[in-house]
C-alpha cells in the first residue's frame, strides 16, 4: 500500500468521523458503528508508522507525531475551556463543542473519549521510538 493512499484514507476517515461526531446521542447499532469507525480511523496512521519505521522514513514519522501532539494538546485545551465556560452562554458552549468535535476527531464520534485519547497517545509514542 502506498503512503499516498494511506494519507487519503486517513483524511477521508477524519472528515467522516468529524461529520458523524455531530450526531446527538447515537444509540444501538449506530453507536456500535460509530465506535468501530473511530477505531478504524487509527489504522491508516498505524500502518504509516509501521511502514515509515521499516523504510526509515523520518518525514512520515514526524508528520504522525506532530498530528498526534496537536490533537492531544488541542483536545485537552478545548475540554478545559468547555469546563471553564460551563456557566457562560449556550452559544459559546455550542461553538466550543463544535470546535472540539472537529479538532478531537474521532473522540466525539466514537463516544469513548478515553479510547480516542489513548490511541492518539499510542500513535505519538510509536512515532517517537527509534
Amino acid at each position: 500500500m502506498k503512503n499516498r493512499f494511506l494519507y487519503a484514507l486517513w483524511g477521508a476517515l477524519f472528515i467522516l468521523c468529524a461529520l458523524l461526531g455531530f450526531i446527538p446521542e447515537p444509540a444501538g447499532a449506530l453507536r456500535a458503528l460509530l465506535t468501530a469507525l473511530s477505531i478504524l480511523f487509527f489504522l491508516p496512521p498505524a500502518l504509516l508508522i509501521w511502514k515509515a519505521r521499516r523504510e526509515k522514513n523520518r518525514a512520515a514519522l514526524s508528520l504522525v507525531r506532530s498530528l498526534s501532539i496537536a490533537s492531544l494538546s488541542l483536545s485537552a485545551g478545548l475540554i478545559i475551556a468547555n469546563f471553564l465556560t460551563a456557566f457562560r452562554s449556550q452559544l459559546l458552549g455550542d461553538i466550543l463543542h463544535g470546535v472540539l468535535v472537529v479538532v478531537s476527531t474521532p473522540m466525539i464520534c466514537g463516544g469513548h473519549w478515553a479510547m480516542s485519547l489513548f490511541f492518539w497517545a499510542c500513535l505519538l509514542i510509536a512515532s517517537l521510538k527509534k
